[in-house]
């Protein structure tokens, strides 16, 4: 039996994708300050261990794995990463969490090793016309990211491509933009827009208002987890490309184009009220054309599938949390 590690488990993006390791026929470490906030882990072990300690770091890559996925970081939305206010340990936690992962694979002899990067770490230059961002895996130099959560993760994808070159590893690496679905976090200052939209509408009553920072003409594109954990496997298990490569949607709209698309689905007729807050870049859309040409394919589904998979989530919470307070 193939066995993998997933930096990360108790995440987002790590749960699902535990799950889908174990529906493929891994037997399954999951690593993480926590378990999994929304479901049980489908890990065969979890160990919850702190991965900036470097001798536990050790104790959990104890063995060789055929596939380790290194999702762990210090990471939110635009409320946590552009605050300015957390860029200290952001850069610092991040940054400890991947030196140790990566010197102890590469003790342990572990190749396959993927990491995952963000679409923050593109040029902010590059990305102030919503209407026409530049993110070709190709422009992210010059660099110039917009955040010191990018900075970490552009320092993060010379480090692990360097133990390629240096150790003979076969590190894959892949620039995540916005990812989305069920089991993510909704609420608390670190969720991202789908998910904090989702939860201010179905908040609002009817014919009542949500609010939006900024005036909601932003650009980005989402995309939906299960889309996400099929492009990481690809790349993982790609024998020949290591990246780094987009893993996002090509469908762009505006953050407003986002919270109406919501509302539809909610069945729910409300006004925006634009408020100021942390915004990022103008705008930013995933260029696919490269993970087309090396792994043969690119995320298709709609933006309007993912939400009508991702509102009913989250509005269940949302409602189980007002009868609880109502108690």
């Amino acid at each position: 039996m193939k066995t993998a590690l997933v930096c990360g488990a108790g995440g987002f993006i790590g749960s699902h994708l535990v799950k889908r390791l174990k529906r493929d026929g891994f037997w399954v470490r999951g690593v993480d300050l926590k378990y999994p906030e929304f479901s049980e882990t489908a890990a065969d072990d979890f160990a919850i261990v702190d991965l900036r300690d470097q001798t536990l770091c050790r104790s959990v890559i104890d063995r060789r794995f055929d596939e380790v996925y290194q999702l762990a970081a210090d990471m939110g939305g635009a409320g946590f990463i552009f605050t300015g206010e957390n860029d200290a340990d952001i850069m610092h936690n991040s940054a400890t969490i991947n030196l140790n992962v990566l010197d102890a694979c590469a003790k342990r002899n572990i190749k396959r090793v993927f990491y995952s990067s963000s679409a923050c770490m593109y040029p902010e230059e590059n990305q102030l016309d919503p209407n026409a961002p530049v993110t070709r895996e190709d422009s992210a130099y010059p660099a110039n990211p917009d955040s010191e959560y990018g900075w970490e993760k552009l320092f993060s994808e010379r480090l692990y491509l360097t133990y390629n070159r240096n150790y003979g590893m076969e590190c894959r690496v892949a620039r995540y933009h916005n990812i989305f679905g069920p089991e993510g976090t909704w609420t608390g200052g670190r969720e991202k827009a789908p998910a904090a939209l989702c939860r201010k509408v179905a908040e609002a009553d009817f014919g009542g208002e949500i609010e939006m920072w900024g005036d909601g003409e932003q650009t980005r594109s989402f995309l939906y987890i299960d889309e996400c954990v099929e492009g990481t496997v690809r790349l993982t298990r790609s024998e020949t490309f290591a990246g780094p490569v987009n893993i996002g949607s090509e469908e762009m709209v505006t953050i407003n184009q986002l919270a109406e698309m919501i509302m539809t689905i909610a069945d729910k007729d409300l006004s925006i009220r634009h408020i100021p807050g942390p915004l990022g870049v103008r705008g930013r859309n995933s260029h696919n054309d490269l993970i087309r040409e090396k792994l043969g394919w690119a995320p298709s589904e709609s933006l309007m599938e993912g939400l009508t998979k991702t509102y009913p989530w989250i509005a269940g919470n949302v409602e189980r949390l007002r009868q609880r307070n109502s108690l």
